[in-house]
């Protein structure tokens, strides 16, 4: 099959995402046409999250109805209600007798400070949530949208990014995350990506490594509106332990895109899910690979992200022009 790049090349996998250009922030869904098996990560010092504690390996259920990454920091976690209230109505969900629960875990990202309107009567995020879901197919945009939309680092515009792989034995790796570091994407002044010992076909900008690489202390944002949240998916017949491994893995491509990463003021989180029937006899390559597209769905997020004026900072396109 031919990739497309996408999350969404994991067969089965749709995406939505919604965003309120008035508050300046969006959601992010990631489901499936059955519930999935899924495992969780936090190398962050300052996490959001919702129902994370149920992916341990140890715990009763295995598999979730969807996942959610949203801005707002603990006030965005509400976009797990909208979404998990809109797949009851579809009769979704674990059954527990005559009723439905639909598991729904979540992570937020901090994006308060971004310049846009936070003033509202209600919280808005559940109904962003349900606006994510609803919109969910199998080509999710990148760029500034959904959770990515009021993203920042500390240089430039942030975003959502989105990378695929194909293994051998037909198994495919992907990638999806919504980019608001505390540090950055790229080397010191340059357009150059720390991802691009990486890049794939061009696929953000074909600028390649920077010919030097500075010292000392990286820049950094100067307060605490950071965290980047994503999902690595795959195709692989996986158990919960197993994709608590790939999700583990997979920050190391936090650390090769990203510059700090897992720091004390980011929420740094990956979630990894398994949805499809693909025999995998090689674990550690499947955790390099989903490190490696993470690293690549974090520089396209940030190349891809839209110019905004009255934003604190640039995109990379209005910095570089390239």
């Amino acid at each position: 099959m031919t990739l497309r790049n996408l999350i969404t090349d994991i067969p089965g996998l749709v995406a939505g995402h919604a965003h309120d250009t008035f508050i300046r922030s969006g959601v992010t869904v990631l489901t499936a046409d059955a519930p999935f098996t899924c495992g969780v990560h936090v190398m962050g010092g300052a996490p959001g999250t919702r129902e994370t504690d149920l992916l341990a390996p140890d715990k009763l259920v295995e598999q979730v109805d969807a996942l959610v990454l949203s801005g707002g920091s603990a006030l965005g976690l509400d976009a797990a209600s909208g979404v998990a209230n809109a797949l009851r109505a579809q009769e979704r969900g674990f059954a527990v007798e005559d009723q439905r629960v639909p598991i729904v875990p979540a992570a937020i990202l901090f994006d308060l400070l971004n310049g846009g309107e936070k003033d509202w009567a209600q919280n808005p995020y559940a109904a962003l949530g349900a606006q994510a879901l609803a919109s969910a197919d199998d080509t999710p945009a990148l760029g500034t949208v959904g959770a990515g939309f009021g993203a920042t680092t500390a240089t430039l515009k942030g975003g959502l990014g989105q990378a695929s792989a194909m293994l051998p034995g037909g198994i495919i790796v992907a990638a999806m995350v919504a980019v608001n570091a505390l540090g950055s994407a790229t080397v010191g002044d340059g357009p150059h990506f720390w991802a691009a010992p990486w890049e794939v076909d061009g696929e953000f900008g074909n600028i390649g490594p920077a010919p030097t690489y500075p010292t000392g202390r990286p820049a950094m944002k100067g307060d605490a509106r950071n965290t980047t949240i994503g999902i690595v998916a795959t195709n692989a017949k996986l158990t919960q332990a197993q994709c608590t491994r790939l999700a583990t893995a997979a920050h190391d491509g936090f650390a090769r895109a990203l510059l700090p990463s897992h720091t004390p003021f980011d929420g740094d989180l990956i979630f990894a899910a398994s949805h499809g029937e693909v025999t995998c006899d090689d674990l550690a390559w499947l955790g390099h690979a989903a490190a490696t597209c993470m690293a690549r769905a974090i520089a396209r997020g940030i190349y891809y992200a839209r110019s905004d004026a009255s934003g604190p900072v640039p995109s990379y396109q209005e910095a570089f022009g390239v």
